[in-house]
């Protein structure tokens, strides 16, 4: 069989296969960019990996308490050499990225600090943690603790510059960067941004310690936050940085005294870092790692087509194929929740796992409208493999994000072309 033939099975028409090829030739130059930062990334990780002398003999892992893990400590040392850190945190039993958020706010804040937002309101999973939403419920958040969360509102799509330096008071002890959109429309923050947010926050205080929620960012550049002069970066290993294969995990990067002062709150003060079996998980968190350049730039050429694409059909996308990318997160937006609903169904078909089942919208907690979520993933949950979702209410935006392989992603989206097509 041709290619034209596996195309055909997936009932896409020879108009949206030309289209396609079109479209593919028109961003060659942004595949280019993404080649090249994905090559440097994959040097230095190679580099990393080869300075901390990982071998063979340390993938087996651990059990009981973990004292004395090779394999561990040497992934460890490799993985903030790649970030540009002093020191790193990378474990399975760090379950999500919030979990590894919450790790870096509860290790470091004491009762009456207060962290700083600068980029808008954190993540919605993030504000549990925070204590909103949460009034009298006494779960454990910063504010049963007496650490105060205040946000420095966006101004248009970006950083406040002008506004930050007055909003730090003496109470500010931590300054919270997140570096992707999220489910907002702002852009991702890029590299260059998140230090010109340390430079203003160092002009007016050395002691302030900076943190970016690195999430779904890892790789998308050519350098990472701290080494830009972010103190600590936290993330999820079922995101850029697992490359697809870590079940699970999470890391905190950065300053040793502030990971360790991490590691504390991960397992218990006086044991820190220096406990955590690995039973096994080193092999599939080292090799994801070996491999995250790489899935990364599948991922980000994918969703360039993508937005390309769909541009092409006359539809609203953000990043445009363009534009700079600092996450892995495409927005696209509809004109009806039908043409969403389409989109949605279009990404599961295309999927390997579970592409026999067509999502619908249903009620989701935190949410006033029905949601449509697609996803067929082999790790639960993971975003960096390819999935999308969106809320049916105006205006109709689907959150595309991930991606491992470029023709999985190339044929998703041609396939949700081909849905609009029929639609028309």
């Amino acid at each position: 069989m041709t290619i034209e033939d596996y195309y055909a099975g997936w009932q896409i028409s020879p108009e949206i296969v030309a289209l396609a090829g079109e479209t593919e030739e028109k961003v060659q130059s942004q595949f280019r960019k993404i080649e090249e930062t994905r090559t440097l990334n994959q040097l230095k990780v190679l580099k990393a990996l080869q300075e901390a002398k990982l071998a063979e003999s340390d993938l087996g892992g651990s059990s009981g308490y973990g004292y004395d893990d090779r394999g561990r400590e040497r992934l460890e040392t490799a993985f903030a050499k790649a970030m540009g850190a002093e020191k790193a945190l990378v474990r399975w039993q760090i379950s999500s990225g919030t979990h590894a958020l919450a790790l870096c706010l509860f290790g470091i804040l004491r009762p009456g600090d207060e962290v700083l937002s600068v980029a808008g309101e954190v993540y919605d999973t993030m504000q549990p943690v925070m204590g909103r939403g949460m009034d009298g419920l006494d779960q454990g958040t910063l504010a049963d603790f007496g650490i105060t969360y205040r946000v420095l509102p966006l101004k248009g799509d970006g950083v406040d510059y002008a506004a930050l330096a007055e909003t730090i008071k003496p109470e500010t002890k931590m300054i919270w960067i997140q570096r992707s959109r999220g489910y907002k429309n702002r852009p991702a923050l890029r590299i260059e941004e998140i230090g010109r947010i340390v430079r203003v926050c160092r002009e007016v205080r050395e002691d302030l310690v900076v943190v970016t929620d690195n999430c779904y960012g890892e790789f998308t550049e050519d350098r990472e936050p701290c080494e830009v002069g972010v103190d600590l970066v936290a993330g999820s290993l079922i995101k850029n940085p697992g490359g697809g294969i870590a079940q699970t995990g999470g890391y905190v990067a950065g300053r040793a005294d502030l990971v360790e002062k991490a590691a504390q709150r991960l397992t218990a003060p006086g044991v820190g870092s220096e406990i955590g079996p690995t039973l096994g998980f080193t092999r599939q968190m080292a090799q994801g790692f070996y491999q995250a350049p790489h899935v990364v730039g599948e991922c980000l050429k994918g969703l360039v087509f993508t937005s390309a694409l769909l541009q092409e059909l006359g539809y609203e996308t953000s990043p445009g194929p363009f534009d700079p990318r600092s996450d892995i997160v495409q927005v696209l937006r509809f004109k009806t929740a039908d043409e969403l609903v389409a989109f949605c169904k279009s990404i599961q078909a295309s999927s390997p796992v579970d592409s026999f089942v067509s999502p619908v919208p249903g009620p989701m907690p935190g949410y006033d409208s029905p949601v449509i979520m697609a996803a067929g993933a082999f790790v639960q949950g993971s975003s960096m493999e390819l999935s999308a979702d969106g809320p049916l209410r105006e205006p109709y935006q689907a959150f595309m994000q991930g991606g491992i392989v470029y023709d999985n992603i190339k044929l998703a989206a041609m396939a949700a072309a081909e849905a609009m097509r029929r639609r028309e």
